[in-house]
């Protein structure tokens, strides 16, 4: 059996023969060559660059979160102006980010809206394809910015943890003292009454303790509104805190239900052309129909004609 021999020289040959044969000189046959070997970087999309922008801005907001994260938790390094300042510029950056990923989700409905054929039906598959991984993208970007939302909500959590952390105590302290003020009265109060006592002039000793009640009575009644404006300060800081919870998840939600709500009219439209295309399915099978029935009348009497001829 013969060995099979390497041919790979002489097509080389062949290749620069023809080539200088067409008017190609040493240098382009060299730059082809290189070319072979070293590719040019392929030019990006412009769904990719924005695609790319998107994870880089969603990048530097993890970065900002994180850089001002211990501002943002310890009360005792910043003020509460300075938390509010670090929560709008996060908001800023969210909002930003947001919008961006809405651009490339439009981006990618209506080139599939001119990609649809006849019938709504994609006919390109690589189109098809290329529109699925936009999607997987967006989805990706979606969950990136999620994730860094629900961390900068932990956060969040943890600043009016510790604001109602800090309104609690204080109104046990308020407690203690107006405690300690019942008291200090009620020894005055002793200490008249005992005066009271080695005076000789009964009318003092009771207007002494008619003062005495009027005291305690208003006393009674301060500690019972500072309980109050106390209880109703936490509440409203625990009130604050959960509308900030919620309306991240309002957003959230508001997103999804303009999605549906796109989605349905896609699939109303899809609903209308379908019906469109059946009304003149059953057009054309009217006329098919009779088409053939004026088909075999005609080839009817056409056999009995030739069979009279014959």
């Amino acid at each position: 059996m013969a060995r099979n021999r390497d041919r790979t020289e002489d097509f080389k040959d062949a290749v620069r023969q023809t080539a200088i044969s067409i008017g190609y000189n040493e240098s382009k046959i060299a730059a082809v060559l290189a070319s072979f070997i070293i590719h040019k970087p392929l030019q990006r999309s412009a769904f990719t660059k924005a695609a790319l922008k998107t994870l880089e801005s969603i990048g530097t907001l993890e970065d900002f979160i994180l850089k001002h994260r211990k501002d943002y938790v310890d009360l005792h390094r910043t003020t509460e102006q300075e938390r509010d300042s670090i929560e709008h510029e996060v908001t800023v950056f969210i909002k930003v980010c947001k919008e961006q990923i809405d651009v490339l989700k439009n981006n990618i409905t209506d080139e599939e809206a001119t990609s649809k054929g006849w019938l709504g039906i994609t006919s390109d598959k690589s189109n098809a394809d290329t529109i699925a991984h936009k999607h997987g993208v967006v989805l990706i970007l979606s969950e990136r910015l999620h994730l860094v939302t629900a961390q900068f909500d932990q956060l969040r959590a943890l600043r009016f943890q510790d604001a109602i952390n800090k309104a609690i105590p204080r109104k046990k302290l308020n407690r203690v003292s107006l405690s300690n003020s019942t008291d200090t009265p009620k020894s005055n109060s002793i200490l008249e009454l005992e005066k009271a006592d080695e005076l000789p002039h009964e009318p003092l000793r009771v207007q002494q303790q008619l003062l005495d009640d009027e005291t305690r009575a208003l006393q009674v009644e301060l500690s019972s509104l500072i309980d109050a404006v106390q209880e109703t300060e936490t509440k409203m800081v625990e009130v604050s805190a959960l509308n900030h919870l919620m309306s991240t998840h309002v957003l959230q939600q508001a997103q999804q239900i303009e999605l549906l709500y796109e989605q349905a009219i896609e699939a109303t439209k899809n609903v209308d052309m379908g019906n469109k295309e059946l009304t003149r399915a059953i057009q054309r099978n009217r006329s098919s129909r009779t088409f053939l029935l004026l088909f075999l009348f005609v080839l009817t009497f056409s056999i009995l004609f030739l069979d009279w001829y014959s």
